[in-house]
């Protein structure tokens, strides 16, 4: 079949699912009672950074995740920041990530004036390999009494921030247990992966911090903001200390004993996450549907392969992707759809090609260049 027909069919395809005009690539839901709520927080004139809804809101992330502590903040890439410190990320170390990622996860790096290092990602699931991490180490790794080192910048590993890309799970387990060898803090960054789960457990609980967000095109959204989970109390504690300008508990009188940030969720972005809560799981049900028709589909597709999940992980299919044969073709799809209004996005460019981190330290990234010339994502709103 001609290129053009078969991206006729798929956006006949997807108009069956999104029906006609413009069809965005992810757009919120509101069909509870975010209105109601956000009109009880401002008849209650607490609509900034106090207030019922926030600690509802943090009440109902912990039990919907597991995690013993969730914190809200205003966005997740601030989140990332305080989770980084919190695990002892300072100044001129080095933290390895990916460069498969939206930029705020190295963005949060930098804040805390720390480098990031870059290896390769896993084809099957766009997250960190967990066999680049041990590659990396080995090469580069040297043990120093509690701490690792980069035995070639003499900086030290200060900890590695995975991300579940476009909510499917990285190898997690396996990256934790290597990092816990070389005595490494692992913060997850779990942004696109509310609802998702590696053998039951949900991501973001196995690393020593986890971070998800609310931005407005995310599963769940609050408007913009995110929040930090874990399940050491201690660092729980510290989270909120941290968030809300570290200031030391007392009845009027305004201390602050360490630098703080001024990171709290306004109640009523909250209200609105605590209505969004209440939808989640229909929300999950409708976009796991979304995506196995979308499977069903490409399974009569030639040469576009459509991303699933891997054996003992849910995903909660928070952007569906598809794998295209190579550059060209990617961007006669992407042309093609957006031309007919369907919009289709590639995935983001690598953060080692961007000015502020070309110079950052890199090993091997064949498996994130070939991905990068191919992955395209696809409408992905609830339906």
């Amino acid at each position: 079949m001609p290129e053009n027909d078969v991206y006729e069919k798929i956006v006949s395809f997807i108009r069956t699912q999104y029906g006609t005009g413009f069809i965005p690539l992810h757009v919120p839901v509101f069909q509870g009672n975010e209105k109601k709520y956000l009109n009880e927080c401002i008849d209650s004139t607490f609509v900034s950074s106090v207030g019922k809804y926030v600690d509802r809101f943090e009440a109902e992330m912990a039990a919907f995740t597991g995690a013993k502590r969730a914190v809200a903040v205003v966005n997740g890439t601030n989140a990332l920041q305080v989770a980084l410190r919190l695990v002892g990320v300072e100044p001129s170390t080095e933290v390895i990530t990916q460069p498969l990622t939206f930029v705020a996860t190295c963005n949060a790096i930098k804040y805390l004036y720390a480098d990031p290092v870059f290896i390769d990602v896993d084809n099957e699931t766009l997250g960190m390999s967990s066999k680049s991490v041990v590659h990396f180490l080995e090469e580069y790794g040297e043990k120093r009494g509690s701490k690792t080192w980069n035995k070639v910048t003499g900086k030290r590993i200060s900890a590695i921030l995975p991300m579940h890309t476009f909510g499917h799970p990285a190898r997690i387990n396996e990256i934790v247990e290597i990092a816990s060898d070389w005595n490494i803090p692992v913060v997850e960054d779990a942004a696109e992966s509310v609802g998702s789960y590696v053998n039951g457990i949900h991501t973001g609980l196995f690393g020593q911090v986890g971070v998800l967000s609310f931005n407005g095109n995310k599963t769940i959204t609050t408007g913009g903001g995110g929040m930090i989970i874990t399940n050491d109390e201690a660092l729980g504690k510290q989270a909120k200390y941290l968030t809300t300008t570290a200031k030391v508990p007392h009845e009027w009188e305004f201390f602050h004993d360490e630098l703080g940030y001024n990171f709290r969720m306004p109640n009523i972005n909250a209200a609105l996450g605590c209505a969004q809560m209440e939808k989640l799981p229909q929300i999950l049900e409708n976009k796991r549907k979304t995506a196995e028709e979308y499977s069903d589909f490409f399974d009569t597709v030639s040469n576009i392969e459509f991303l699933h999940e891997r054996e003992g992980t849910i995903s909660n299919y928070w952007l569906n992707a598809v794998i295209l044969e190579d550059r060209e073709k990617r961007d006669n799809f992407l042309q093609y759809t957006n031309k007919e209004s369907v919009m289709t996005r590639p995935i983001w460019t690598l953060m080692n090609k961007l000015p502020m981190y070309k110079d950052c330290l890199c090993g091997p990234l064949s498996n994130a260049y070939w991905l990068e010339d191919r992955i395209v994502n696809i409408p992905s709103s609830v339906h």
